[in-house]
């Protein structure tokens, strides 16, 4: 027998944990993250996880669970989550997995593959052929070498494409052979659905803009300062969370706090842009509700019985 799991994705401040919350105490579920930066427990306010009320309300899972010295992947997080859902299933509760990383959320349904190691030599190199003959140029090279891989991705997915061409130099062998011998394919006992919220991009904007006003005015500049004391390396995933960066160089005295806070609300429109984009290219589950609405309707009656309904279709049909 399948287990039910309903995805609530969607781009940052469009209101994935509200809804998620909402449907949690309609259908006795328990609601776990899939954000890559509300992982971390040193940044409760600036990546907006759920608070206090929140957490009293319905059981929440994978929030603030990892040091921010930890780097965490899509493959180590589809082993907790999957863990969560397990352990949703043995309390008889709905899993309810809602964020916006999509690269997180792909892994789940669609399963990864456990590529090899990439050597560092190999790494610099990759780059510095990508950078010599550009987008087009390169992606023209790996089809040469690898025409099934190349013509699954577009020649400006710039991370995807250097990492074909990588698994190449690596292994000897392309992509989409180390994907079909090595590829860990979707969990069999799990039925998914998903809610893809998608807000007109003027109201989503307006919804960043505010939130991050909101943050500032919770402590946000304080949660940096805390941050930066711990002496981390820069390239770890936290140090380039939406508003560490430029809240950072606030607090060095490169600018003043308002331009910080514009500057971060910048880096997250174009977040919120790229999540979009991303999500319109991918297929989450083979039943997928998409959600044209403002942020703020999702607190309508209208809103919440169309998502009961998809819900009760989808995934819960002996729930009248």
């Amino acid at each position: 027998m399948t287990q039910p799991v309903l995805v609530v994705a969607g781009p940052t401040a469009s209101g994935k944990s509200g809804l998620a919350l909402a449907l949690a105490e309609r259908f006795g579920g328990v609601v776990i993250n899939a954000d890559s930066m509300q992982v971390y427990r040193e940044l409760a306010v600036l990546t907006a996880r759920p608070g206090p009320d929140a957490l009293a309300r319905v059981p929440h899972r994978l929030y603030g669970v990892l040091a921010a010295e930890t780097a965490c992947s899509a493959g180590r997080w589809r082993e907790l989550a999957l863990g969560e859902i397990a352990e949703a299933r043995a309390a008889g509760r709905l899993a309810i997995v809602t964020g916006g990383s999509g690269l997180y959320l792909q892994a789940l349904v669609a399963g990864m593959t456990p590529l090899p190691e990439v050597p560092r030599e190999v790494r610099e190199e990759t780059g510095a052929l990508y950078a010599k003959l550009g987008a087009e140029g390169f992606h023209a090279a790996l089809a040469a070498r690898d025409p099934l891989t190349a013509r699954r991705l577009r020649p400006r997915d710039r991370q995807r494409v250097m990492r074909a061409w990588e698994m190449l130099e690596t292994t000897g062998r392309s992509l989409a052979a180390l994907q079909r011998d090595l590829g860990q394919g979707p969990p069999a006992d799990l039925a998914f659905a998903a809610i893809l919220l998608d807000p007109p991009r003027s109201e989503l904007y307006a919804a960043i803009d505010r939130r991050l006003a909101a943050m500032i005015a919770a402590g946000a500049v304080a949660e940096v300062t805390a941050l930066l004391a711990l002496g981390l390396e820069p390239r770890l995933p936290v140090m380039k969370a939406v508003g560490v960066p430029e809240l950072a160089a606030f607090l060095r005295g490169e600018v003043a706090l308002a331009e910080a806070v514009r500057r971060a609300q910048q880096a997250s429109r174009r977040l919120a842009k790229r999540q979009v984009t991303w999500f319109r290219h991918h297929r989450l589950a083979p039943q997928v509700l998409a959600v044209t609405d403002a942020p703020d309707a999702q607190y309508s009656e209208s809103f919440r019985e169309r998502i009961f309904n998809f819900i009760r279709q989808t995934l819960l049909t002996e729930i009248k």
